[in-house]
């Protein structure tokens, strides 16, 4: 009985590290994104820098709102 309950929680905290992961790596690749993206638009238009680093920070700041959400979350599941 006792052997089961621990197994359990080791899944427990397994899967919570898993989804903690899984949500930085969806971050990173948002991220990712937004950089790549916004350095195509610079060098097409370079009159429109301040506003793309403008949006680029809000959308990047979002994205990690919700990654550390996720995060939280799948900690709590603990």
């Amino acid at each position: 009985m006792i052997t089961t309950l621990l197994a359990a929680e080791g899944v427990a905290q397994l899967g919570a590290a898993v989804g903690a992961g899984l949500a930085a790596i969806g971050a990173g690749i948002g991220i990712g994104k937004i950089g790549g993206s916004a350095m195509d638009a610079m060098a097409r238009q370079p009159e429109v820098i301040s506003k793309l680093m403008t949006n680029m920070i809000i959308a990047a700041a979002l994205i990690e709102g919700v990654a550390l959400f996720a995060a939280v979350i799948a900690f709590m599941c603990l």
